[in-house]
């Protein structure tokens, strides 16, 4: 055995008591993640291999504690999933820490958040076949086929990028040390039907929309690199879920949910120590266990979930349609919110359309207390300005109040005209280049799911409503409609309006008594009453805002009412054009039609957007789901909580230290897969270490897999070739060849090392018996083999430790451990059992390199 074979990258101190998970290792970057609790709220902290902290957030929000109670890595090593005790779970980027959106496990009837959890976490990477004999990808489609709704909107201009939001900058954010930040960075506030609605990472060039050119905060430019790694490592990935009711819910790409698969009738509370994913099938095994029985009750035989949908192309185009789908209508919402504040304000911006009734306020406070105007209702403004308009005189407060009052100055009559302008030449410029065209693009997708609600054979999966998706395809009709119309609406209101600050200012000019000479009228007296009467107190585009949701149909909106005339066939009405053409007499007076009363229609464009994006969620929310149908759940061979709890065999209650398992590939064996199991048991007091392999697949009815077992005494050959009875603290599988072992002397306190064996190439021996293979529980595999280790029939030797390093960091007592073992990344992390020290080994390195150890304080 070679000892002191690694090198100690870094001993950290550190300054809180920390927790280190099996999955902290980032797999593709040298940084690891530690927890620690402070004001009863988790904080997770980055650390370099090297000893250096990166940053630490709190992983709670300001008003509720959280305990975080496992995480996951993206395979791209960009983002960290992490479980909270409340069944909700966040994705923070590895950059900062910030979140960058957050998932909610559906909770079954009847649960709440404080009695339901998630008992395991795995992020899966994607695959790709590529097809033969199929043309290139010349030009970079990117998988989109030709024809579609996305190609479609791929080839159409892309709309404006949204307006960034102002942030509220503190004086941390822009002199704190940023690596020890650790104030949780506000998100923008989504409707709650947005973060409803399933849909992948945002891509608003999918939606036809452009991405902003500007930076939006200081993490922009760090994330700016990784952002095109990232979206191709992520693509087709699997986020996903087991809980402690047996629900295995699955994210494609971490982000678009794929729906629940019930493992079991859902009553039996469970756990499950390890998931394994097929690398190039949507197949999935694990082994459910109960909590309330032993270790070792976990089924032989995994539990198997086919999901075939997954394997298909249409899962991801219906995201990638729902994603611009969302996209769109969650645009349209940004920008009606932005006119309606420009025009109608909010709690900390003055609308424009207020301007004019405080100035009409002004006036009447002026009349009320400087010229005794004490009724008990308010006076006319309306009827004293309708008076100056007509006649050109006005009342004495009326004259006062234009000479001397300082909302009549110039300076405010250019704010307010300023204000009202601004705010009417959005809502028009907005509504006709950003809300239509973001309706249309809505109305092409919706169209596309239309088609794919007729195709009932390939698609029935999806559970598609045509009625339902006819619905949102009239609302975007309708919205359209009520768009245009507003666009309309604030380009009138625009011109009466100038007309109006124009009669204002004439009037200003004409009560002035140093001008020298009365300026000539240049406003339409019809224009300017129209604004009196109708928006200077209440305009017609609050309408757009206010009331309930629009029900018109806009073709029925194009036809006049009946007219005696009006039931003429079109052959008597070329008769009727004939005869006026030959006397042009009959078209001297032509027949009274009367305009279409369209006022008493509801026109609020912002209910409408609600109702649809209701409608479109509840569409895309239930067809996201298909995959999670197409699921088959196969528990022949294995074993399910109700059956294991009656497991028949020897007692090993309290005798299981922990498990430990792991698949390798192996394209001998018949699933082209091997699984790995470390059983650490102490029987009498009697340390054994138990591994056992068989292949790892589906289950087949009357093919009964073939187990082997090795058993080892719990005992190390020294450098000396003495042999040593150990403690095993913990072990962990590193790659497809290495196992860790973390380890001390019995007997002793200390110290503890770190040990390296190989698994693989023990002398593993088949068990002849079958009754455990295709029976419910592990502890009948222990039962036999050590039956035959009794009798002798089973061989025993030592732990075969190749290489090994005393620990400088843990003297004693328990350890957690978190191991990497891709290549380039390989190191080990070991955590004393008080948390306050972790020490950090290469396992490629050698003793020299100890020589550029980082020794880290607390900070």
């Amino acid at each position: 055995m070679q000892a002191n074979a690694f090198a100690t990258l870094a001993t950290l101190q550190l300054p809180s008591p920390c927790r280190l998970l099996f999955s902290a290792c980032c797999p593709d970057k040298d940084l690891v993640v530690l927890l620690s609790r402070l004001g009863g709220r988790d904080k997770m902290s980055l650390w370099k291999m090297q000893g250096s902290k990166k940053w630490e957030v709190d992983i709670g929000s300001d008003n509720s504690s959280s305990t975080a109670t496992t995480l996951a890595w993206s395979p791209s090593g960009q983002t960290i999933a992490v479980v909270h005790d409340s069944a909700r779970i966040t994705l923070h980027s590895v950059q900062d820490g910030r979140i960058e959106r957050t998932l909610v496990v559906p909770l079954p009837f009847g649960s709440t958040k404080d009695a339901y959890g998630v008992v395991g976490i795995w992020w899966f990477a994607g695959y790709r076949t590529s097809p033969s004999g199929v043309i290139p990808d010349v030009f970079k489609r990117d998988g989109v086929k030709t024809g579609s709704a996305l190609s479609i909107l791929k080839i159409l201009p892309l709309l404006d990028p949204l307006g960034e939001t102002d942030e509220n900058v503190t004086a941390t954010d822009l002199f704190a040390f940023q690596g020890t930040q650790t104030k949780v960075n506000q998100q923008q506030f989504t409707p709650k039907v947005i973060n409803q609605w399933p849909s992948l990472v945002p891509h608003p060039g999918d939606a036809s929309i452009c991405s902003s050119g500007s930076t939006d905060d200081m993490h922009s430019r760090a994330c700016e690199a990784p952002s095109s790694a990232q979206s191709s490592e992520d693509d087709d990935s699997l986020l996903v879920l087991v809980d402690e009711r047996g629900v295995l819910h699955s994210f494609l790409d971490g982000s678009y949910f794929l729906g629940s698969v019930h493992l079991t009738d859902g009553q039996t509370r469970l756990t499950c120590t390890g998931l394994f994913k097929h690398p190039s099938e949507p197949l999935f095994l694990l082994h459910p266990q109960n909590p309330s029985s032993d270790i070792l009750s976990v089924g032989v035989q995994p539990v198997s979930v086919d999901i075939p949908l997954l394997g298909t192309a249409a899962v991801r185009d219906f995201a990638r349609l729902s994603s611009a789908a969302r996209e769109l209508t969650w645009y349209i919402m940004h920008v009606l919110n932005e006119v309606r504040e420009s025009w109608l304000g909010s709690e900390t911006v003055t609308g424009a359309r207020h301007i004019g009734i405080k100035w009409v306020y002004a006036l009447e406070k002026r009349l009320h207390e400087q010229f005794g105007h004490f009724t008990e209702e308010n006076p006319n403004i309306i009827l004293d300005l309708t008076h100056l308009l007509v006649t050109g005189s006005a009342t004495e407060g009326l004259m006062d109040f234009i000479m001397s009052s300082e909302q009549t100055s110039e300076r405010n009559l250019q704010k307010w005209d300023s204000s009202v302008t601004d705010a009417l030449t959005k809502m028009r410029n907005y509504t006709t280049t950003r809300v239509i065209p973001a309706f249309q693009r809505l109305h092409i997708i919706m169209d596309e799911i239309r088609g794919w609600s007729y195709i009932r054979p390939q698609f029935t999966l999806f559970a598609l409503n045509t009625e339902d998706v006819i619905s949102c395809l009239r609302l975007a009709e309708r919205g359209i409609f009520i768009s245009s119309w507003l666009a309309s609406e604030a380009r009138r209101e625009l011109g009466t309006f100038k007309q109006f600050l124009s009669f204002i200012r004439h009037e200003t000019a004409v009560a002035n008594p140093s001008a020298e000479s009365h300026p000539s009228t240049d406003y339409d007296i019809m224009e300017v009453n129209g604004y009196l009467m109708s928006g200077l107190m209440a305009s017609q585009i609050d309408r757009w805002f206010t009331g309930p949701a629009p029900q018109l149909n806009p073709g029925d909106l194009s036809y006049s009412p009946p007219t005696p005339n009006s039931g003429k066939t079109l052959e008597e009405a070329l008769q009727l054009a004939h005869a006026a053409l030959q006397d042009p007499s009959q078209t001297t007076w032509q027949p009274n039609i009367p305009p279409v009363d369209f006022s008493h229609l509801d026109r609020n464009l912002e209910a409408l957007v609600q109702e649809l994006a209701s409608r479109c969620q509840r569409v895309f929310a239930r067809a996201s789901q298909a995959a999670a149908r197409s699921a088959i759940v196969s528990t022949d061979g294995g074993a399910i909580p109700t059956q294991v709890a009656d497991a028949s065999c020897a007692s090993f209650d309290g005798a299981c230290q922990f498990t430990r398992q792991r698949v390798v590939s192996d394209e001998n064996e018949p699933g082209r897969n091997l699984h790995y199991l470390v059983v650490h048991i102490n029987l009498e007091g009697r340390p054994l270490f138990c591994l056992s392999r068989m292949p790892y697949g589906r289950y087949t009815a009357g093919v009964h897999q073939h187990v082997e077992v090795t058993l080892l005494e719990c005992s190390v050959c020294e450098s000396d070739g003495t042999s040593v009875a150990v403690d095993i603290l913990d072990a962990e599988f590193f790659d497809d060849e290495t196992i860790i072992i973390v380890y001390q002397k019995t007997g002793t306190q200390g110290p503890i090392f770190v040990g390296t064996g190989h698994y693989t190439t023990l002398r593993y021996q088949t068990l002849e018996s079958e009754g455990y293979v295709s029976g419910p529980a592990r502890r009948d595999m222990m039962a036999n083999a050590l039956q035959r280790w009794n009798g002798g029939h089973l061989p025993w030797s030592r732990i075969p430790i190749t290489r090994c390093r005393e620990l400088s960091a843990c003297r004693n007592g328990p350890v957690s451990l978190a191991v990497n073992g891709r290549v380039g990344r390989r190191v080990v992390c070991v955590l004393d059992g008080d948390g306050m020290e972790m020490e950090i080994l290469d396992m490629e390195g050698e003793e020299e390199g100890e020589m550029e150890m980082e020794m880290v304080g607390s900070e």
